[in-house]
Protein backbone atom coordinates (compact mmCIF):
# COMPACT_ATOMS: atom_id res chain seq x y z
CA UNK A 1 0.00 0.00 0.00
CA UNK A 2 1.45 3.35 -1.07
CA UNK A 3 0.80 6.24 1.29
CA UNK A 4 1.25 8.84 -1.46
CA UNK A 5 0.38 8.61 -5.14
CA UNK A 6 2.07 11.14 -7.43
CA UNK A 7 0.29 11.99 -10.69
CA UNK A 8 2.08 13.59 -13.64
CA UNK A 9 0.01 14.46 -16.71
CA UNK A 10 2.09 14.84 -19.86
CA UNK A 11 1.32 16.47 -23.19
CA UNK A 12 4.23 16.87 -25.56
CA UNK A 13 7.00 17.23 -22.96
CA UNK A 14 8.34 13.67 -22.55
CA UNK A 15 11.87 14.58 -21.45
CA UNK A 16 10.58 16.95 -18.78
CA UNK A 17 8.03 14.39 -17.59
CA UNK A 18 10.72 11.73 -17.28
CA UNK A 19 12.82 14.17 -15.24
CA UNK A 20 9.77 14.80 -13.03
CA UNK A 21 9.38 11.06 -12.44
CA UNK A 22 13.07 10.68 -11.64
CA UNK A 23 12.92 13.56 -9.16
CA UNK A 24 10.27 11.62 -7.25
CA UNK A 25 11.72 8.12 -7.29
CA UNK A 26 15.19 9.37 -6.38
CA UNK A 27 13.94 10.75 -3.03
CA UNK A 28 13.46 8.81 0.21
CA UNK A 29 10.25 10.67 1.25
CA UNK A 30 11.04 10.14 4.92
CA UNK A 31 10.50 6.41 4.48
CA UNK A 32 6.95 6.84 3.17
CA UNK A 33 5.82 4.54 0.38
CA UNK A 34 5.23 6.44 -2.86
CA UNK A 35 3.91 5.36 -6.25
CA UNK A 36 4.04 7.40 -9.45
CA UNK A 37 1.41 7.56 -12.18
CA UNK A 38 2.52 9.03 -15.51
CA UNK A 39 -0.39 9.77 -17.85
CA UNK A 40 0.20 10.71 -21.47
CA UNK A 41 -2.66 12.89 -22.70
CA UNK A 42 -2.65 11.58 -26.29
CA UNK A 43 0.44 13.60 -27.20
CA UNK A 44 0.85 14.07 -30.96
CA UNK A 45 4.41 12.69 -30.94
CA UNK A 46 5.87 9.43 -29.69
CA UNK A 47 5.66 10.32 -26.01
CA UNK A 48 3.79 7.17 -24.99
CA UNK A 49 6.33 4.95 -26.75
CA UNK A 50 9.19 6.89 -25.15
CA UNK A 51 7.68 6.40 -21.71
CA UNK A 52 7.30 2.69 -22.30
CA UNK A 53 10.90 2.25 -23.39
CA UNK A 54 12.21 4.44 -20.57
CA UNK A 55 10.14 2.48 -18.06
CA UNK A 56 11.88 -0.72 -19.15
CA UNK A 57 15.37 0.75 -19.59
CA UNK A 58 15.47 2.44 -16.20
CA UNK A 59 13.78 -0.38 -14.32
CA UNK A 60 10.99 1.71 -12.90
CA UNK A 61 8.99 -1.44 -12.24
CA UNK A 62 5.84 -1.33 -10.14
CA UNK A 63 6.76 2.04 -8.65
CA UNK A 64 5.73 3.81 -11.87
CA UNK A 65 2.47 3.11 -13.70
CA UNK A 66 1.94 4.37 -17.25
CA UNK A 67 -1.45 5.59 -18.44
CA UNK A 68 -1.41 6.08 -22.24
CA UNK A 69 -4.55 7.86 -23.45
CA UNK A 70 -6.13 8.15 -26.88
CA UNK A 71 -7.84 11.48 -26.07
CA UNK A 72 -6.38 14.71 -24.71
CA UNK A 73 -8.45 15.21 -21.56
CA UNK A 74 -6.80 18.43 -20.43
CA UNK A 75 -5.34 18.88 -16.94
CA UNK A 76 -8.25 18.22 -14.60
CA UNK A 77 -9.89 15.39 -16.52
CA UNK A 78 -6.47 13.81 -17.14
CA UNK A 79 -5.78 13.76 -13.42
CA UNK A 80 -9.30 12.46 -12.81
CA UNK A 81 -8.58 9.38 -14.91
CA UNK A 82 -6.00 8.32 -12.33
CA UNK A 83 -7.64 9.81 -9.23
CA UNK A 84 -10.94 8.03 -9.89
CA UNK A 85 -9.10 4.71 -10.20
CA UNK A 86 -7.09 5.34 -7.05
CA UNK A 87 -10.03 6.29 -4.84
CA UNK A 88 -11.90 3.03 -5.45
CA UNK A 89 -8.91 0.83 -4.70
CA UNK A 90 -9.10 -1.08 -1.40
CA UNK A 91 -5.51 0.08 -0.77
CA UNK A 92 -6.12 3.67 -1.85
CA UNK A 93 -3.31 6.08 -0.94
CA UNK A 94 -3.90 8.55 1.87
CA UNK A 95 -2.61 11.46 -0.20
CA UNK A 96 -2.51 12.34 -3.89
CA UNK A 97 0.21 14.70 -5.06
CA UNK A 98 -0.13 16.48 -8.39
CA UNK A 99 3.16 17.40 -10.05
CA UNK A 100 3.38 19.32 -13.31
CA UNK A 101 5.37 17.60 -16.07
CA UNK A 102 7.68 20.64 -16.20
CA UNK A 103 8.36 20.50 -12.45
CA UNK A 104 10.76 18.57 -10.22
CA UNK A 105 11.09 18.04 -6.49
CA UNK A 106 13.88 20.17 -5.01
CA UNK A 107 13.81 18.55 -1.56
CA UNK A 108 11.79 16.00 0.41
CA UNK A 109 8.66 17.99 -0.40
CA UNK A 110 6.30 15.01 -0.23
CA UNK A 111 7.35 14.14 3.31
CA UNK A 112 7.08 17.80 4.41
CA UNK A 113 3.54 18.14 3.05
CA UNK A 114 2.35 14.72 4.23
CA UNK A 115 3.74 15.19 7.75
CA UNK A 116 1.93 18.50 8.09
CA UNK A 117 -1.32 16.98 6.86
CA UNK A 118 -0.87 14.01 9.20
CA UNK A 119 -0.73 16.47 12.10
CA UNK A 120 -3.58 18.65 10.82
CA UNK A 121 -6.53 16.51 9.68
CA UNK A 122 -8.64 19.52 8.65
CA UNK A 123 -6.11 20.52 5.99
CA UNK A 124 -7.52 19.19 2.74
CA UNK A 125 -4.79 20.48 0.43
CA UNK A 126 -1.27 21.82 0.83
CA UNK A 127 1.11 23.32 -1.69
CA UNK A 128 4.86 23.71 -1.99
CA UNK A 129 6.98 26.79 -2.64
CA UNK A 130 7.90 27.08 -6.31
CA UNK A 131 11.03 28.46 -7.97
CA UNK A 132 12.07 28.79 -11.59
CA UNK A 133 15.00 26.62 -12.76
CA UNK A 134 17.17 29.73 -12.25
CA UNK A 135 16.32 29.63 -8.56
CA UNK A 136 14.09 32.71 -8.68
CA UNK A 137 11.05 32.15 -6.43
CA UNK A 138 7.60 32.73 -7.88
CA UNK A 139 4.15 33.01 -6.36
CA UNK A 140 2.65 29.68 -5.34
CA UNK A 141 -0.13 30.86 -3.01
CA UNK A 142 -3.09 33.01 -3.96
CA UNK A 143 -6.26 34.82 -2.96
CA UNK A 144 -9.54 34.10 -4.69
CA UNK A 145 -10.46 36.35 -7.61
CA UNK A 146 -12.68 39.40 -7.15
CA UNK A 147 -13.94 42.34 -9.22
CA UNK A 148 -11.48 44.66 -7.43
CA UNK A 149 -8.58 42.30 -8.08
CA UNK A 150 -9.44 42.05 -11.78
CA UNK A 151 -9.71 45.84 -12.13
CA UNK A 152 -6.43 46.61 -10.35
CA UNK A 153 -4.57 43.89 -12.22
CA UNK A 154 -5.90 45.07 -15.58
CA UNK A 155 -5.00 48.73 -14.98
CA UNK A 156 -1.42 47.61 -14.23
CA UNK A 157 -0.47 50.86 -12.49
CA UNK A 158 1.89 50.63 -9.52
CA UNK A 159 0.40 53.41 -7.38
CA UNK A 160 -3.09 51.89 -7.69
CA UNK A 161 -1.80 48.43 -6.78
CA UNK A 162 -0.02 49.87 -3.72
CA UNK A 163 -3.23 51.59 -2.63
CA UNK A 164 -5.11 48.28 -2.68
CA UNK A 165 -2.56 45.59 -1.74
CA UNK A 166 -5.25 43.08 -0.82
CA UNK A 167 -6.60 43.23 -4.35
CA UNK A 168 -3.59 41.24 -5.51
CA UNK A 169 -4.49 37.62 -6.30
CA UNK A 170 -0.92 36.33 -6.23
CA UNK A 171 0.71 36.42 -2.81
CA UNK A 172 4.43 37.32 -2.67
CA UNK A 173 6.89 34.48 -3.36
CA UNK A 174 8.26 34.82 0.18
CA UNK A 175 4.84 34.22 1.78
CA UNK A 176 5.24 32.36 5.07
CA UNK A 177 3.54 29.10 5.93
CA UNK A 178 -0.15 29.51 6.57
CA UNK A 179 -3.68 29.12 5.35
CA UNK A 180 -4.45 30.63 1.95
CA UNK A 181 -7.34 30.62 -0.51
CA UNK A 182 -5.63 28.37 -3.04
CA UNK A 183 -2.23 27.07 -4.08
CA UNK A 184 -0.66 26.27 -7.43
CA UNK A 185 -1.80 23.04 -9.04
CA UNK A 186 1.78 22.52 -10.23
CA UNK A 187 2.72 21.00 -6.86
CA UNK A 188 -0.20 20.29 -4.54
CA UNK A 189 -1.02 17.47 -2.15
CA UNK A 190 -4.69 16.49 -1.74
CA UNK A 191 -6.24 14.35 0.97
CA UNK A 192 -8.02 11.37 -0.59
CA UNK A 193 -10.81 11.32 1.99
CA UNK A 194 -11.59 14.96 1.21
CA UNK A 195 -11.75 14.26 -2.52
CA UNK A 196 -14.28 11.52 -1.82
CA UNK A 197 -16.45 14.10 -0.06
CA UNK A 198 -16.16 17.11 -2.38
CA UNK A 199 -15.49 15.36 -5.68
CA UNK A 200 -12.56 15.54 -8.05
CA UNK A 201 -11.86 18.12 -10.77
CA UNK A 202 -14.87 19.62 -12.52
CA UNK A 203 -14.80 17.95 -15.97
CA UNK A 204 -16.06 21.14 -17.66
CA UNK A 205 -12.58 22.63 -17.34
CA UNK A 206 -10.04 21.76 -20.00
CA UNK A 207 -7.12 23.77 -18.63
CA UNK A 208 -6.74 26.62 -16.10
CA UNK A 209 -8.81 27.54 -13.04
CA UNK A 210 -9.68 23.92 -12.28
CA UNK A 211 -7.48 23.72 -9.17
CA UNK A 212 -8.86 27.04 -7.91
CA UNK A 213 -12.43 25.78 -8.21
CA UNK A 214 -11.54 22.50 -6.50
CA UNK A 215 -9.94 24.35 -3.57
CA UNK A 216 -13.01 26.58 -3.37
CA UNK A 217 -15.09 23.41 -2.85
CA UNK A 218 -12.59 22.02 -0.35
CA UNK A 219 -12.90 25.13 1.80
CA UNK A 220 -16.67 25.28 1.38
CA UNK A 221 -16.75 21.79 2.90
CA UNK A 222 -14.95 23.06 6.02
CA UNK A 223 -11.37 22.09 5.22
CA UNK A 224 -8.32 24.32 4.90
CA UNK A 225 -5.72 24.96 2.21
CA UNK A 226 -2.15 25.65 3.32
CA UNK A 227 0.99 27.00 1.71
CA UNK A 228 4.13 25.31 3.07
CA UNK A 229 7.34 26.92 1.77
CA UNK A 230 9.43 24.31 3.57
CA UNK A 231 8.48 22.00 0.68
CA UNK A 232 10.28 23.14 -2.47
CA UNK A 233 9.69 22.46 -6.14
CA UNK A 234 11.38 23.75 -9.30
CA UNK A 235 8.98 24.64 -12.12
CA UNK A 236 9.76 25.70 -15.68
CA UNK A 237 6.58 27.79 -15.62
CA UNK A 238 4.49 27.70 -18.79
CA UNK A 239 6.69 25.25 -20.72
CA UNK A 240 4.06 22.50 -20.71
CA UNK A 241 1.10 24.76 -21.57
CA UNK A 242 2.76 27.50 -23.63
CA UNK A 243 0.66 30.05 -21.70
CA UNK A 244 2.88 32.31 -19.60
CA UNK A 245 1.25 35.29 -17.94
CA UNK A 246 4.44 37.35 -17.76
CA UNK A 247 5.79 36.91 -21.28
CA UNK A 248 7.45 40.10 -22.54
CA UNK A 249 5.51 39.86 -25.81
CA UNK A 250 1.72 39.96 -26.05
CA UNK A 251 0.02 36.77 -27.14
CA UNK A 252 -3.60 35.84 -27.58
CA UNK A 253 -5.03 33.48 -24.99
CA UNK A 254 -6.48 30.21 -26.30
CA UNK A 255 -10.24 29.81 -26.33
CA UNK A 256 -10.14 27.22 -23.55
CA UNK A 257 -8.57 29.82 -21.22
CA UNK A 258 -11.58 32.12 -21.66
CA UNK A 259 -13.98 29.18 -21.33
CA UNK A 260 -12.33 28.21 -18.06
CA UNK A 261 -12.37 31.80 -16.79
CA UNK A 262 -16.12 32.06 -17.47
CA UNK A 263 -16.96 28.70 -15.94
CA UNK A 264 -14.91 29.26 -12.79
CA UNK A 265 -16.35 32.69 -12.05
CA UNK A 266 -19.90 31.60 -12.77
CA UNK A 267 -19.63 28.51 -10.56
CA UNK A 268 -17.90 30.25 -7.65
CA UNK A 269 -19.37 33.77 -7.86
CA UNK A 270 -22.68 33.27 -9.64
CA UNK A 271 -23.66 34.83 -12.94
CA UNK A 272 -23.92 38.31 -11.44
CA UNK A 273 -20.50 38.09 -9.81
CA UNK A 274 -18.95 36.77 -13.00
CA UNK A 275 -20.44 39.63 -15.02
CA UNK A 276 -19.29 42.22 -12.49
CA UNK A 277 -15.77 40.80 -12.50
CA UNK A 278 -15.76 40.69 -16.29
CA UNK A 279 -16.83 44.31 -16.64
CA UNK A 280 -14.25 45.30 -14.01
CA UNK A 281 -11.50 43.59 -16.01
CA UNK A 282 -12.60 45.21 -19.27
CA UNK A 283 -12.79 48.65 -17.62
CA UNK A 284 -9.33 48.24 -16.14
CA UNK A 285 -7.93 47.07 -19.46
CA UNK A 286 -9.48 50.08 -21.22
CA UNK A 287 -7.83 52.46 -18.73
CA UNK A 288 -4.52 50.67 -19.22
CA UNK A 289 -4.45 51.32 -22.99
CA UNK A 290 -3.71 55.08 -22.77
CA UNK A 291 -1.57 54.57 -19.66
CA UNK A 292 0.59 52.06 -21.48
CA UNK A 293 0.91 54.37 -24.48
CA UNK A 294 2.06 57.25 -22.28
CA UNK A 295 4.63 54.97 -20.65
CA UNK A 296 5.83 53.60 -23.97
CA UNK A 297 4.60 50.09 -23.21
CA UNK A 298 2.33 47.56 -24.86
CA UNK A 299 -1.14 47.17 -23.35
CA UNK A 300 -1.15 44.80 -20.40
CA UNK A 301 -4.10 42.70 -21.59
CA UNK A 302 -3.55 39.69 -23.87
CA UNK A 303 -3.59 40.24 -27.61
CA UNK A 304 -7.15 40.50 -28.99
CA UNK A 305 -8.40 40.70 -25.41
CA UNK A 306 -11.44 42.92 -25.92
CA UNK A 307 -12.90 40.95 -28.84
CA UNK A 308 -12.04 37.53 -27.39
CA UNK A 309 -13.24 38.29 -23.87
CA UNK A 310 -16.46 39.87 -25.05
CA UNK A 311 -17.39 37.06 -27.44
CA UNK A 312 -16.21 34.11 -25.35
CA UNK A 313 -17.01 35.30 -21.84
CA UNK A 314 -19.39 38.23 -21.63
CA UNK A 315 -21.84 37.32 -24.40
CA UNK A 316 -22.42 33.76 -23.07
CA UNK A 317 -22.86 35.15 -19.54
CA UNK A 318 -25.32 37.79 -20.69
CA UNK A 319 -27.34 35.18 -22.59
CA UNK A 320 -27.39 32.69 -19.70
CA UNK A 321 -30.66 33.87 -18.16
CA UNK A 322 -31.29 30.60 -16.36
CA UNK A 323 -28.43 31.35 -13.96
CA UNK A 324 -29.43 34.96 -13.39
Amino acid sequence: MAEIAVIIVNYGTPDLSIAAVESVISRSHGGRSVEVHLLDNASPGTDAEQFSSTHAERGWGDQVTLWPQTVNHGFGRGNNVVIDALLVRPDAPRYIFLLNPDATLENEALDVLAKFMDDNPLVGASGAAISLPSGEPVSAAFRFFSPAASFVHAVNFGPLARMFPRAAVALPPNTKAGGVDWVSGAAVMLRSDVLRKVGTFDPKFFLYFEETELMYRIQAAGYHVWHLPQARVLHAEGVATQVQVNRPERRARPAYWYDSWRHYHQVCMGRGGALLTGFAWMAGAAINVPLAKIRGQNPHAPLNFFSDFWSQVMVPLLKDRKNA
